[in-house]
């Protein structure tokens, strides 16, 4: 992507700086730029990072996964979570899975595009938000109801989908927090299911009965598990991968796979919740051109990524964004829209230095992302960087103390190529194991029958099954 044309375009020659005479002549532009302090600060930043191009990085890989002792990670339950986290089912109307809004090919957000109209309600102006498409309005009967805003459309979340496999690492997730690290029984609030460290938990079964994003009005878990226990696992999905259909051949119903994870057939929203977290720990993106590189391979990385991440280790991004998890899970306001219009953390913890913060997201897999910010206004790489340069503006209120951030032109096009290709790892773009997916009926457009088990309960097993097709359904495409 082009820069803006009130930046400098020096070539990428320029960057070395080789001799006095171009100091003396890109000085004075990066100066009517970004003033003269801040344009001091790139020269030098920009010279860090060519004498440290050259050199190996001194960062670590990725920590092991935490886990905790409540929920240990087993293949059983995994799969089990796998294959909950892929089906539409869990939904009060068939059309929305954990996983139709974080596509794993997408670093686990959405690609879709739908638009809420934000703080004042009006569609079309520049409060607007780009969130996820939820389910259809409907009564506590679930009969479809006229919403205020989406009508009889599905509606739409008013923050962009966060990355659900990029927050395996931090104690409190979502854009605001709110998902702690004490996971509850959400049957009897008073139980504590986990201690500490249960931030995934307690986000993986908020939508569930959440009435834009997954239900009905006043969807209750007795619905749910009902519904789960007369389902035919995945039965409205295709393309099964193959761990799952083995799992499905060996455990064809959902009381029986949640026997084979927990040693009992009962089916809980703890469970349920348990299951989901212990499939997303599973999905460690750990093997990027940037982990080979700190691991010892100097060519896993290009030499314009190696200056890319050695301007970002020297710049003031990884100070929000430290390396190896490039994020340090905190919450920033970076002047993005005005406060008004969504307070962030503070609605979570009422203190007045959380206005307007945001969970800082993970630069991993940002390649492979198209929305960016908690709105998801921002579509690129390229524009995500020049957000933060001086000539942008940013709402000042509660407005972090980093900000702004001006990146020299020169050096742009290898950062941004060190966080595109550089942290994305080839089996998340690639879809392949563990990151690999069902295809979802809302992809392909009609809505597709969703069978039950009926026909198991009156035929038996064997027969039930080749009547309701299941064989065919779940071969593999090849």
């Amino acid at each position: 992507m082009d820069t803006p044309s009130r930046h400098y375009d020096f070539g990428l020659s320029g960057i070395f700086f080789r001799s006095r005479n171009r100091i003396r002549r890109v000085f004075p532009q990066l100066q009517s730029s970004f003033g003269w302090p801040a344009a001091l600060k790139l020269v030098v930043c920009v010279f860090l990072a060519i004498a440290a191009s050259s050199h190996v990085v001194s960062a670590q890989s990725l920590p092991p996964v935490p886990e905790p002792p409540e929920n240990p990670i087993t293949p059983q339950k995994a799969v089990l979570g796998k294959i909950l986290f892929w089906d539409e089912q869990l939904s009060t109307d068939n059309t929305v899975a954990c996983g139709t809004c974080h596509f794993l090919e997408n670093s686990g957000t959405d690609s879709r595009l739908a638009v809420h109209p934000g703080f004042d309600g009006i569609f079309g102006n520049a409060d607007d938000v780009f969130g996820s498409q939820g389910v259809v309005r409907r009564n506590s009967s679930g009969v479809t109801i006229v919403d205020p805003i989406f009508g009889t459309s599905p509606q739409v979340t008013d923050r962009a989908a966060p990355s659900a496999f990029q927050s395996l690492f931090a104690p409190d997730i979502l854009w605001d927090g709110r998902a702690g690290s004490t996971f509850v029984d959400p049957l009897s609030p008073t139980t504590v299911l986990i201690a500490t460290g249960g931030a995934l938990e307690s986000q993986s079964i908020l939508p569930i009965l959440n009435s834009v994003e997954m239900a009905k009005d006043g969807r209750s878990w007795a619905e749910v598990t009902t519904k789960l226990a007369g389902s035919v696992p995945l039965a409205i999905a295709t393309n099964l991968p193959g761990d799952v259909v083995a799992a499905l051949a060996a455990n064809p119903n959902y009381s029986d796979l949640f026997n084979a994870a927990f040693g009992t057939p009962d089916i809980t929203p703890g469970r349920i919740a348990f299951a989901i977290a212990t499939y997303e720990r599973t999905l460690v993106a750990d093997q990027t051109p940037f982990d080979q590189f700190v691991a010892g391979d100097p060519s896993a990385l290009t030499s314009a990524q190696q200056t890319g991440l050695n301007f970002f280790q020297v710049s003031p991004c990884s100070i929000c964004h430290p390396p190896p998890l490039f994020t340090g899970s905190r919450f920033k306001n970076i002047g993005l829209r005005d406060p008004i219009e969504d307070s962030g953390r503070e609605g979570v913890t009422g203190a007045l230095g959380d206005l307007a913060t945001f969970k800082v997201p993970s630069l991993r897999g940002a390649g492979l992302k198209t929305n960016f910010m908690h709105t998801g206004q921002i579509t690129s790489v390229t524009d995500a960087v020049l957000f933060y340069d001086p000539s942008q503006f940013h709402f000042p209120t509660n407005l972090d103390v980093a900000i702004p951030i001006g990146v020299p032109p020169p050096i742009l096009p290898d950062l941004v190529d060190f966080i595109e290709n550089g942290l994305t790892d080839p089996r998340l773009a690639a879809g392949m194991p563990p990151f690999d997916r069902p295809t979802l009926a809302s992809e392909l457009g009609a809505p597709l029958p969703v069978p039950s088990l009926a026909p198991i309960l009156f035929y038996g097993l064997a027969a039930g099954l080749a009547v309701l097709g299941w064989k065919e359904a779940r071969r593999p495409s090849v």
